[in-house]
């Protein structure tokens, strides 16, 4: 008798460890993640990101950038805020973000802020999607439920980030590739690109286009050309709007540029060439401002799906900036 009870319990034991792994390692995000854990963590975050914000317009645009630039680096994980270390080279010095990813401060904020109130709850990763949102919503953009629930990354990789960020110089077809290798659509992209018509871009990654291609309006490259000199090396860090008309406020005037020839990025202007798939896309943003809203509004959340660490994989970070 004594042998039933105790193959029964090692049984029970089993079962209890399988479905325990079963259901730590199959986690889902979900909106309301935190709502026992941390009630308070959603106002925290847009009261931080709003204060950032209303310092220097252009962080909106920074916060929404990192997001990008996390999700596409190994999924949505925060090894972007990752610094250096004697183990691994982190994606802050890769050529898309070197000396460009800015909102490490305003993250930094977030987490030591939230560690008093909640501490060993909130990931780094989902400051990240958290702040995306409210810098949109904040520069007059679309509101959506952000999914949590992601973990952090305990290491980075700084060859992943330069290979898997388009760049600014990528054609269409580059674009649609490297978008569709995460699962996301041509109308993902060009939603997402969308995110251009607030923020700003070095000289570096526009100077080839005001001085090289015809394809641009001219009046409008002599306009940028003011302020960023063909001699590399000479101005290359000035800075431009990516959206000429309302660069702090988020509509469809991005798209409205492109038609005009007047889109600042290689990249940014290849969604509307002669015949272009896209181009039909960037029209009907342009027609219906509220199917922008709502398609940029899906392809984040879309694009916040992307391979995330959940259950007991990862991490919760003490400091966004190392492992623990």
């Amino acid at each position: 008798m004594a042998s039933i009870v105790s193959c029964f319990s090692k049984f029970c034991l089993t079962l209890f460890l399988l479905v325990l792994f079963h259901g730590s390692t199959n986690a889902k995000l979900s909106t309301n993640f935190y709502s026992k854990s941390c009630p308070n963590l959603l106002p925290i975050v847009k009261f931080i990101v709003h204060s950032a914000i209303m310092k220097e317009a252009r962080m909106g645009a920074s916060l929404l950038r990192l997001f990008f630039h996390d999700c596409f680096v190994n999924g949505c994980d925060g090894s972007v805020l990752l610094d250096d270390t004697s183990s691994f080279i982190g994606e802050k010095n890769a050529a898309p973000n070197r000396n460009s990813a800015r909102g490490f401060n305003v993250v930094d904020d977030i987490k030591s802020t939230v560690e008093i109130v909640c501490p060993g709850v909130f990931s780094c990763a989902d400051i990240l999607a958290l702040s995306a949102r409210d810098s949109v919503t904040i520069l007059g953009g679309p509101y959506w439920d952000v999914k949590l629930g992601r973990r952090d990354a305990r290491t980075a990789s700084q060859a992943a980030a330069n290979n898997n960020i388009p760049s600014p110089s990528s054609n269409l077809n580059q674009l649609i590739s490297r978008f569709s290798a995460h699962g996301l659509s041509p109308r993902d992209l060009v939603a997402l690109s969308g995110g251009h018509t607030i923020g700003q871009a070095w000289c570096t990654t526009f100077r080839a286009r005001i001085y090289n291609e015809s394809n641009i309006d001219s009046s409008f490259a002599r306009t940028r050309q003011r302020n960023c000199p063909r001699a590399t090396g000479s101005g290359d860090n000035n800075l431009a709007p990516l959206d000429i008309h309302t660069p702090t406020y988020f509509d469809n005037s991005y798209f409205k540029n492109l038609i005009d020839r007047r889109g600042l990025l290689h990249s940014d202007q290849q969604l509307f060439t002669g015949g272009g798939p896209t181009n039909s896309i960037v029209r009907g943003y342009i027609n219906n401002p509220r199917s922008f809203r709502s398609d940029f509004a899906a392809a984040m959340i879309k694009m916040g799906d992307i391979s995330p660490l959940t259950g007991t994989k990862g991490e919760i970070r003490k400091n966004c900036r190392r492992v623990n």
